[in-house]
């Protein structure tokens, strides 16, 4: 084996057996050859079935994109320079999901080189989140990316629109201020042809959106911060050759982890709490996307839990499998004997070790592949998204409502108690507090469950405070708990929510922001926009039957959620 390929060990227990029939399997039909000729079967065996489903064959562009955006290398670079010789301080990517997580990811993780911008990533519509945005730039000195594939993403858009405005007030021509990332032929494609914007990058229309790391969503971005693309397309193309046709199955580290996945999903494990090392835990969230997305659907799906602290062996269910991301000399004495207390408890565990930080690029690379072939398991179609329009739908509805009348529905809450009030189905006996709300509410999980906390609420002010609300929901309840902001999470496990086993107990937050913002051209505000993604969100869970309830803040929110830990944390 190549010493540069990141090494994975599986301790798979007494599931060893199914993963290497499967693998079997997969060797003797072939998998790894038709999935390189695009053979739509592997997902849906019967052809006419695969043929109504083009997706299936069109969008695996990126098992090529190591190659192929290598060639593109030196113009990303040449592009880079030119953006920072102009003086540009910061980059701001507007974009979500698939858009918008892998740049956030690199810059993370690698930070801006010396000398080079650095990067912020805007995927809230909430209005105190673009209130700290603006605090942090000068619109004169930055230059914006404008990333939709479909070129006609709300949030995208609406980003775009009050912060061109902004750059028209300070340059003759603001469109030198922005480029757009997006599929040809796109709207969004026109509007920067109209504005002149200063460049437009063609992602492959064959990528989907999730699938889209290694493409200019991801590689835009990373080269106007400094990043070596040189390299960085090396090492995909590592895992890209350990993971070619001609490999056997039982040897493709990308195949033998995505049967992992879909036979321990299989199993009733479906829950992979994600245990990383320090400095490779924001990978999580673009796995967290990657996975939910493309596995969530038709009663079926695995969740990835990312974000929740290591706990011993008695804390986990029969339903959770493990996967520690662990940087090369990088893991604790702690996380160490923790997985070995995992395994000992009979717990399924995979280990990645990344070599150097440079190697991560072939993460990207084995989890793209891996996740496909867990869908191939798990018979779903890894490549599209049934459930995520139906948030849109109703969020749209909303927002014309709101062109009529000048405001959104207003809902009637269940019981208010001073800034806190909760929405959701009426319980048959009232309860007298919000506590007692609570508590029914919570009686709701069940083992095999899992509670998501989707908290419509600016990213980065009250962290902690959700962290501390999610760690209280996980110990009463004793079941995974995940953490996701609104809206960017509908980009990411909205699909999962919305189209897997009804597993899932889920709790919005959402509260009064501390001021508005107008966006130009538009008879609405962000605040408008994001409570109706909000409503949106819950009415589309109501009509799944999903199991949900939603408490307001009020107006202050770090008040609110200190209040609202102290009721989970009562009895």
């Amino acid at each position: 084996m190549d010493p540069r390929i990141n090494h994975q060990r599986l301790f798979s227990g007494p599931s060893a057996g199914r993963i290497a029939a499967r693998l079997d399997a997969w060797e003797k039909a072939k998998f790894a050859e038709r999935l390189w000729r695009h053979d739509g079967t592997l997902w849906v065996p019967d052809p006419e079935q695969a043929a109504a489903a083009p997706e299936l064959e069109n969008r695996l562009g990126w098992l090529d994109l190591p190659e192929s955006m290598a060639a593109k290398a030196v113009q990303l670079k040449e592009f880079a320079d030119e953006i920072r010789s102009d003086g540009i301080t910061d980059i701001v990517l507007l974009g979500m999901g698939g858009s918008s997580l892998a740049p956030e990811v690199l810059m993370t993780i690698f930070g801006n080189a010396p000398g080079f911008p650095v990067l912020r990533v805007l995927d809230s519509t909430h209005p105190d989140a673009i209130a700290v945005l603006d605090q942090k730039i000068d619109p004169g000195r930055t230059f914006f990316l404008v990333s939709s594939k479909s070129g006609g993403t709300i949030e995208t858009l609406s980003f775009y629109k009050y912060y061109f405005h902004r750059v028209a007030e300070v340059v003759e021509n603001p469109g030198n201020h922005f480029a757009a990332i997006t599929d040809p032929g796109s709207k969004l494609e026109s509007l920067a042809r109209e504005k002149r914007f200063r460049r437009i990058f063609f992602s492959p229309p064959d990528v989907g959106g999730r699938y889209s790391a290694l493409t200019y969503f991801g590689l835009v971005p990373a080269a106007l911060i400094g990043l070596d693309m040189a390299e960085l397309l090396r090492q995909a193309a590592v895992m890209k050759a350990a993971a070619g046709a001609g490999i056997p199955v039982p040897e493709n580290p990308a195949l033998v982890l995505g049967a992992f996945l879909g036979e321990m999903a299989l199993a009733g494990r479906n829950k992979v709490v994600f245990l990383p090392t320090p400095q490779l835990e924001p990978f999580g969230v673009w796995i967290e996307q990657l996975v939910a997305e493309s596995t969530g659907k038709l009663g079926r799906g695995i969740l990835p839990v990312v974000g929740e602290s290591l706990l011993p062996p008695d804390a986990y269910g029969s339903d959770c499998c493990f996967v520690s991301l662990q940087l090369a000399g990088d893991a604790s004495p702690s996380l160490e004997s923790g997985l070995e207390d995992l395994q000992t408890a009979g717990f399924p565990v995979v280990v990645i070790t990344v070599n150097q930080i440079m190697s991560l690029a072939q993460e990207f690379y084995r989890w793209e592949m891996a996740t496909a072939a867990a869908g191939a398991v798990l018979e779903i179609n890894p490549f599209n998204q049934p459930n995520v329009e139906a948030a849109k739908i109703k969020a749209r509805e909303l927002m014309e409502i709101s062109k009529k009348t000048g405001k959104l529905p207003v809902s009637t809450p269940l019981f208010q108690d001073g800034q806190l009030s909760v929405y959701g189905q009426p319980l048959p006996q009232p309860p007298s507090s919000i506590g007692e709300y609570l508590r029914e509410f919570l009686q709701l999980v069940k083992p095999g469950d899992y509670l998501a906390l989707m908290a419509y609420l600016p990213m980065g002010q009250q962290d902690q405070l959700l962290q501390r609300l999610r760690e209280a929901l996980r110990g009463r309840c004793r079941v995974p708990a995940t953490l996701g902001y609104g809206p960017r999470f509908l980009h990411s496990t909205g699909q999962l929510h919305k189209g897997d086993a009804n597993q899932g107990v889920f709790l919005q937050l959402t509260a009064d922001p501390l001021q508005d913002i107008a966006i130009p051209g538009e008879p609405y505000t962000f605040g408008t926009l994001i409570a109706a993604q909000a409503q949106g969100d819950f009415q589309a869970l109501e009509d799944n039957g999903r199991r949900l309830l939603r408490i307001h803040l009020g107006s202050l929110l770090k008040d609110g959620l200190e209040r609202l830990i102290s009721l989970v944390e009562a009895d």
